[in-house]
């Protein structure tokens, strides 16, 4: 919202919330994933140029570590006093009030607690859910033992569930001469007219729990250990999550070694069934991990404590799926899941910051968190059910994870690009260094090596298995095209070298991959980038012509012998791909010179008169991924038509 239309007032106030929340956010130990959410008042101008006393909010969805001006809500805070005036507001009514307080319709949706927000008479208000405060409070005397250790001008209210009825509670306090307040459960709030002084105000509160904590390196991983388990089991894991989620689930092994004694803790059970260290954990995590491996149970036990507070709401409720989203197990240590990679690490560094608040909570009055029913509450909360009631529409591969071979380039990068937008996490393999970071974020991993070696190929089917989970899909598209030879001159060395990588490596991968793709939630799936020239070689190309129809018949194979694992396998046979690393302009030239056909002509030579891409090929390739169910053993041309073939 820089250059806002609501004057200099307003610009000016936002770039200072803007930098004091960057700060407060940079801290995971005060902000995690979302968590907190800071203001700033100001006086604006409306359309008509009237003056209008603003609470700048912000916004649901941004992260305070990385917010802009643009992630607060300009909301008008007279009406927002007014309607902390009512006795009763639903939650999902107070969220359409506050989209209505606002002066741009196109500005996000401001926090639940704005309405404390516009309470606070300060002109910043600054909250976090510090890591020191939350182990303060949750313990049996966490009200009184906060209020010693904090001092006096800090308030502090028991728990009261997030939304109206905690602003409400913090309207009828007394706040005189106080300039924090801690809420039970959930965070420390800070309020001065001057952006700074509320930061240091709020740093200096979290320095002061902290002593009383005993100091712990907030979400510290420690040294990395060596992932235990077979990645069958971890597969097998993400199986029977995913069939209690009733959709794929991406699951993350940790590497720490924090979190492997954590799991490897005598008394583990009755350590995590105390509850979320704050609230609003429940709806990313549940109120306790699984600690082992046996899904089945945690979902009869979830299904219980649903029966026994499901009267806790009025009127019917959208269900929620019953598996675990932390697990803890003493070989595997801990592994999160999630519809992504990215909540799976949300959910990781949440697990991690909680172990640490049980344990500092514990080195003082024991840790104690919300109750069963409480934590239904938030879990079942209105705003929760109408975000479920909403059906929001996934992408066709969330939660999947693929493998795909040659994907630096060319297909292979057109394929995994393809699987990336449809929301699959991607491992990638190719010789070149390129494939390490040929995609940025959390859900790409890339190997280099040569798919002819077996131990890049396992390295591969081992980061599926502990970065992601296991294997949906596997995908070849890495392959060679020997310069043109004709058969009686034909090297030893250039056929031996076609026949290891087009068809050696493709035997390999597919023995390699099958343990994870016959127990891939949805069925596993390997797509064959194979050619038209195994049913139309052409001269010059025998090494070409042999390997990839080898190849082609072991797809066959495969979905003869693995249909009965619900694996499916099929082939696309694309032609003529010239935006791929095997078309060099020399080999481009020559095979047109070899046609009598100009580089062009050569290039659109087949009945439809088109230039076939990689991602037309891609398309292809997703098509057999992401539906036809019923379909394997099928041969699928991308090629323009080519009057051999048909």
């Amino acid at each position: 919202m820089s250059g806002s239309p609501y004057g200099p007032e307003v610009d000016a106030a936002l770039a200072e919330i803007t930098r004091v929340s960057r700060t407060l956010g940079a801290d995971p130990s005060l902000v995690l994933h979302g968590g907190g959410n800071t203001s700033i008042k100001a006086t604006g101008h409306d359309a008509t140029g009237d003056e209008v006393e603003l609470v700048l909010v912000k916004g649901s969805g941004w992260d305070l570590g990385s917010i802009e001006p643009a992630g607060f809500a300009p909301l008008r805070r007279k009406r927002l006093l007014r309607l902390l005036a009512l006795t009763e507001l639903t939650d999902s009514g107070m969220v359409n009030e506050l989209r209505q307080a606002s002066l741009d319709a196109s500005a996000p949706t401001a926090s639940i607690e704005a309405l404390l927000h516009a309470h606070l008479p300060s002109r910043v208000v600054l909250h976090s859910h510090a890591d020191a405060v939350v182990a303060l409070t949750d313990q049996p005397d966490g009200v009184e033992r906060a209020a010693r250790v904090l001092g006096d001008r800090v308030a502090v209210l028991p728990y009261v569930m997030p939304g109206f009825p905690l602003a409400r509670s913090v309207a009828d306090a007394d706040l005189r001469g106080v300039d924090a307040l801690v809420l039970a459960n959930h965070g420390l709030f800070t309020f001065a007219d001057d952006a700074d002084e509320a930061l240091r105000r709020h740093l200096e509160l979290v320095d002061l729990a902290l002593v009383s904590a005993g100091s712990p390196r907030w979400g510290d991983e420690g040294a990395p250990v060596e992932r235990a388990g077979s990645v069958e089991a971890i597969a097998e894991l993400r199986r029977d999550l995913s069939l209690a989620a009733g959709t794929p689930l991406i699951v993350r092994q940790s590497a720490s070694s924090r979190a492997l004694r954590y799991a490897q803790r005598s008394d583990l059970r009755e350590a995590t069934s105390r509850g979320t260290a704050t609230p609003e954990h429940v709806i990313r995590t549940k109120r306790a991990p699984l600690v082992g491996r046996d899904v089945a149970a945690y979902a009869a036990d979830y299904a219980r404590y649903v029966d026994a507070h499901r009267d806790r709401i009025p009127g019917p409720i959208e269900p929620i799926d019953p598996a675990p989203r932390v697990i803890l197990d003493p070989e595997l240590g801990l592994l999160t899941a999630g519809m992504s990679r990215s909540a799976a690490d949300a959910v990781h560094d949440i697990a991690l910051h909680t172990m640490d608040i049980v344990e500092a909570a514990d080195r003082q009055a024991g840790y104690r968190s919300l109750d069963e029913a409480l934590s239904f509450d938030i879990e079942y909360w209105e705003l929760e059910q109408a975000r479920l009631r909403s059906g929001a529409r996934a992408r066709l591969l969330d939660g999947e994870v693929a493998l795909v071979t040659g994907a630096a380039s060319g297909i292979g990068r057109a394929t995994a690009a393809a699987l990336l937008a449809q929301g699959a996490s991607v491992v990638g393999v190719d010789l070149s260094p390129d494939v390490t970071d040929v995609f940025d974020g959390p859900s790409w991993r890339g190997i280099v090596g040569d798919v002819a070696e077996h131990a890049v190929l396992d390295a591969a089917v081992e980061t599926a298995a502990r970065e992601f989970g296991g294997l949906d899909a596997l995908v070849v598209a890495a392959g060679i095209f020997p310069a043109g030879e004709s058969l009686a001159t034909l090297a030893d060395d250039v056929w031996e070298r076609a026949m290891r990588v087009n068809a050696g490596a493709v035997a390999r991968a597919l023995r390699a991959a099958h343990p994870l793709l016959a127990v891939a939630p949805r069925g596993g799936r390997v797509v064959l980038v194979s050619t038209k020239n195994v049913a139309a070689p052409g001269p010059g190309v025998a090494a070409y012509s042999a390997s990839k129809t080898a190849a082609a018949q072991l797809a066959r194979v495969a979905a003869l012998e693995w249909a009965a694992d619900g694996i499916r396998v099929n082939q696309v046979e694309p032609d003529a791909v010239f935006d791929t690393a095997i078309w060099t302009p020399g080999l481009l030239a020559e095979r047109a010179a070899h046609y009598g056909l100009t580089v062009e002509e050569y290039r659109t030579r087949n009945l439809l008169g088109v230039e076939v891409t990689s991602a037309l090929v891609a398309e292809a390739v997703l098509t057999f991924i992401a539906g036809l169910p019923a379909t394997t053993g099928a041969h699928l041309s991308v090629d323009g038509g080519n009057d051999r073939v048909v």
